[in-house]
């Protein structure tokens, strides 16, 4: 007499599960007719609807094929060596390369009777595979964050990448007549997008190309320092420049003005990098250069700007605030804009309109209006400020205060309910206040109308693999801004360089001045005090000015005493 499971035509796993009495003959049937409708796995179609547990699953298919058992969840799936096995292949066939031991990829699956996904991953890879079991639930969200992880990687950006990369101007107004092949030329276009890459690869801020009589430089912004990144022949400089400005849609025949444009590289589906482009006619042809802006920098959370506590309150405090005015202020290049971004972040809710103003916009943000000047078609930032009052605002941002009508308009915008975010470009925080009274902002107006005003500079950080220990004279401490009581127990630490960095420092942190306008300096303004006379005020109410904030960072061995003294320029 045939037993109820004689006649079963299933294979692998199921096969198990059936004659282990966890699936009928009929259910296993009508679940397999049903993955197959639905183009998915039997397996991954019974787990997920709930027919049979994943642990179950998992514990059957070890004791049957005598394969070993692994929990997901005791991995890092980001580094995971995704980049061994296509997309494709993963998802055909839901396994995972979870490690890889000389010629051997250990690759994970929720079905080990899935020989032809090994066998196809092998031919592909030309690597042994080993089966590793692991369960089915957790296995579909591992693949979907390892690819992920791996999508946004530039690790996985290859050389024979470089001519299909997917790169597009951010500014289609502007027409173009291009009469230049030359400028298409593969090795042209490869070396351009080579620069590109390894500038986003190494963190680098800003790419100047520069043309002289005998040579031509590229030259990398790298944590604040120039540094020579290559130094291509000069015959074919006037291509590789053409070649950029074609990329952000420049006019390649009028070099006698400077030009401003755009470039969007697109690295992967999750990732674009933006490139502010700018061209300057030299005495041996125009310079370019590039700002690389990456959304992500403004992403990167208030805590790892390098605010002390007490001044990530005091900024939190203002910018949470309804109205008045918070106002960042320090040199080109100092994290100005990351800092407003940050805060913008922060207050990007569903219930607040937010607009910005600014020239040009760097960073996009999801929710947030910005809107970029255009001084030729009359769009300036007075104009745009009186837009945004008609739009009903709860939060502004203005890129930068440059003249009495823009200063005036922020000022009444945040002494009528509007919370107003922008710059200026001052050496520390006193001495914007004296900035906006040159302007012709009264000062009755600036002390009912400022709420904080934030000085910042950005320091390197020393790298924590070899970095080491100083021995300076006293009197160096001292003259530095030390205090003796504290020589004793003072460690700090000086650059010395390895693999892991750039000459002793790899990332930078802010130096921050956090002034709050207190009632003793709102009465110190109206009576006419200047920069001076604030500064000792602030300091009496416990305010760190640059220097002071640069030493504790010094303090903390997370920047040099070389570096404090070359930023806070002292």
């Amino acid at each position: 007499m045939a037993t109820p499971h004689s006649d079963i035509q299933f294979g692998g796993l199921i096969k198990c599960l059936v004659q282990k009495g966890i699936l009928t003959e009929d259910e296993a049937k009508k679940q397999a007719a049903e993955a197959q409708k639905n183009k998915s796995s039997i397996i991954s179609h019974l787990v997920s609807n709930k027919i049979v547990d994943s642990k179950t699953v998992a514990t059957v298919a070890s004791a049957e094929y005598g394969v070993p058992f692994f929990d997901l969840d005791a991995i890092e799936i980001q580094s995971l060596p995704i980049s061994l096995v296509s997309e494709k292949l993963i998802r055909q066939h839901h396994a995972l390369p979870l490690y890889k031991r000389s010629s051997r990829l250990f690759i994970a699956v929720s079905d080990p009777g899935n020989f032809q996904a090994l066998d196809e991953i092998k031919f592909h890879t030309r690597l042994n595979t080993e089966t590793i079991l692991v369960e089915e639930s957790k296995l579909g969200s591992a693949i979907e964050t390892a690819l992920e992880a791996a999508d946004t990687s530039m690790a996985d950006l290859l050389d024979e990448d470089l001519d299909n990369l997917e790169i597009s101007s951010g500014d289609e107004e502007v027409a173009q007549d291009d009469n230049d092949s030359d400028i298409d030329d593969a090795p042209i276009v490869r070396f351009v997008n080579k620069i590109l890459l390894d500038a986003i690869k190494k963190g680098v801020s800003d790419i100047h190309l520069e043309p002289f009589e005998k040579t031509f430089r590229i030259r990398y912004r790298n944590d604040g320092i120039l540094y020579e990144a290559a130094s291509p022949p000069t015959n074919i400089s006037h291509r590789i420049i053409s070649r950029i400005k074609v990329m952000s849609k420049m006019d390649i025949a009028e070099r006698r003005v400077p030009q401003d444009g755009r470039i969007k590289m697109q690295l992967s589906k999750n990732r674009a990098i933006d490139f502010r482009v700018n061209t300057c006619p030299t005495l041996f042809g125009e310079k370019v250069v590039l700002r690389i802006l990456d959304p992500t920098s403004a992403q990167i959370g208030i805590e790892k700007l390098g605010f002390e506590p007490e001044q990530q309150k005091l900024f939190l405090d203002a910018i949470h605030r309804p109205y008045g005015m918070v106002l960042v202020t320090g040199p080109t290049g100092s994290g100005k804009t990351v800092s407003l971004y940050t805060g913008l972040n922060i207050l990007n809710k569903i219930e607040r309109n937010i607009s910005t103003a600014e020239d040009p916009v760097e960073i996009t943000v999801e929710g947030i209006n910005q809107v970029n000047m255009n001084v030729k078609a009359g769009l300036t930032f007075a104009v745009a400020l009186k837009a945004f009052l008609r739009q009903d605002p709860d939060i502004i941002m203005v890129g930068e205060i440059r003249d009495l009508e823009t200063a005036s308009i922020s000022v009444k915008a945040a002494q009528t309910g509007h919370l107003v975010l922008s710059t200026l470009h001052t050496n520390d925080a006193p001495q914007t206040i004296n900035r906006l009274m040159q302007m012709g902002i009264e000062p009755f107006n600036i002390v009912s109308a400022v709420n904080l005003i934030m000085a910042q500079r950005l320091g390197r950080r020393l790298c924590e693999h070899c970095k080491k220990e100083a021995e300076y004279p006293e009197k160096t401490y001292l003259d530095a801004g030390f205090k003796k009581e504290e020589l004793s127990t003072l460690k700090i630490y000086i650059p010395v360089g390895c693999d892991h960095c750039n000459e002793g420092y790899k990332g930078r942190v802010g130096i921050y001045q956090v002034m709050p306008i207190s009632e003793k300096m709102r009465a110190l303004i109206l009576s006419g005090g200047n920069a001076m006379e604030m500064s000792e005020l602030s300091k009496s109410e416990g305010i760190n000015d640059l220097r002071a904030s640069g030493l504790e960072k010094v303090r903390q061995g997370i920047t040099s005493l070389a570096e404090v003294e070359r930023i806070t320029e002292e």
